[in-house]
């Protein structure tokens, strides 16, 4: 059990880490990127890259490690293994602090997105809505992600150190 548990925690933490990154990466130079670009054109490419991401690679890896945190947390708690107050934190923070806002805030976003013609007027307000809150949700999200795998990190070398 104990064994697990550490497993789990490592998956844990290198998944929140992964995730972390992709968000990071859209944050520092995808969305930057694309508000140099006119508006139609920045819609159509956000547009392409919402309907790339949602492949099997990518989900796996987004709600696999919500498993793999909830499953850590659970042990965690169960074996004493570590720290589990800093696992189940890791946990929480990517459950609600990248998942649940996902869920939430940029899906609702990202839809919206979608059902716009990028060339019409409607296109340009969506666009302007869009851009703002998506980047600050998800840069929430790149921050959540990024302590869940330090919380994570730490929750796991507690055991190892002390």
């Amino acid at each position: 059990m104990e064994r697990a548990s550490s497993v789990a925690t490592l998956v844990s933490a290198i998944g929140c880490g992964l995730v972390a990154g992709v968000l990071l990466a859209f944050s520092i130079s995808v969305l930057p990127g694309l508000a140099t670009l006119p508006v139609p054109d920045a819609i159509a490419a956000m547009q392409r890259f919402n309907t790339a991401i949602l492949n099997p690679m990518f989900l796996g890896l987004f709600f696999g490690t919500a498993v793999s945190c909830t499953l850590a947390a659970i042990l965690a708690v169960s074996t004493g293994r570590g720290s589990p107050l800093l696992v189940v934190s890791g946990a929480v923070l990517y459950v609600v602090g990248c998942v649940a806002i996902t869920m939430a805030l940029n899906v609702p976003l990202n839809d919206a997105l979608a059902g716009v013609d990028p060339g019409s007027p409607a296109g340009d307000q969506v666009w302007r809505n869009f851009a703002d809150k998506w980047t600050v949700w998800n840069n929430v999200r790149t921050i959540a992600a990024t302590a869940a795998c330090v919380a994570l990190i730490v929750g796991q070398g507690r055991s190892t150190l002390g």
